[in-house]
């Protein structure tokens, strides 16, 4: 029998992917990123002086993120302002960001990066962090390379890449597994591998694979919104 996701995508199709650089005209870089309904949007501000004094890092710049999903973007109301969900995931983002980034020329200062969700339908951290990878890129931080991520599921036995909304609340057989990814673009360094559920180890490999595969198609369009606003 043939394994048929919750919306008739392939196992290894992504859903529709918009990206747009710039849209935020006072911040110093932004972007949008989507995945299908789910719509993150991230603004950079600095580097600026770090205050108070203390602390402040004479080595290198401090980033700092803030991940807020949007009392409007789900269906079930959410409570305005911070919880600890969100700052597990700001902290989370941080980490993920952080080996892309050449900090060190930016002594004493700190780093922004706002990253707001308008639209919740799963898949929310990945799309923050690829928007915000983007924005930095626009805001002239000097990047190793850009950061990619991907959300890879696992839906009974079968391994599916980009998990919706849908497939997140999965609850058949073996139940719902959701495994967020990011690494430096054209690279085997992954910044972020978490677990949310269970996996059998020997699927890892498989479930790398996908999100090789993902991570390409998602570089290649964060290149494009990056050129188009330079082209602009």
């Amino acid at each position: 029998m043939v394994f048929k996701r919750l919306d008739g995508r392939k196992l290894d199709e992504m859903r529709p992917i918009t990206a747009k650089v710039g849209i935020i005209p006072n911040a110093d870089g932004s972007a949008m990123f989507t995945f299908g309904k789910t719509v993150a949007i991230a603004a950079v501000y600095g580097p600026r002086m770090l205050h108070p004094q203390h602390m402040q890092s004479p080595q290198q710049a401090i980033l700092r993120v803030n991940y807020d999903l949007l009392s409007f973007s789900v269906s079930d109301r959410k409570r305005p302002g911070p919880s600890r969900r969100s700052q597990e995931i700001s902290k989370v983002t941080e980490w993920s960001l952080s080996p892309a980034l050449d900090l060190k020329e930016f002594p004493n200062t700190v780093i922004d990066v706002q990253i707001y969700i308008l639209q919740a339908d799963a898949s929310t951290r990945v799309a923050g962090i690829n928007a915000a990878s983007m924005a930095l890129a626009q805001a002239g931080i000097p990047m190793r390379n850009l950061v990619c991520s991907v959300a890879i599921g696992k839906m009974d036995k079968e391994l599916v890449v980009d998990v919706d909304k849908d497939e997140e609340d999965f609850e058949e057989g073996e139940g719902a597994t959701d495994i967020p990814l990011a690494k430096l673009a054209n690279t085997d360094h992954y910044t972020l591998l978490q677990l949310d559920g269970k996996i059998q180890p020997s699927l890892i490999p498989k479930a790398l694979l996908l999100a090789d595969k993902a991570c390409v198609q998602i570089y290649e369009i964060q290149k494009k919104a990056l050129k188009e606003v330079v082209t602009e």
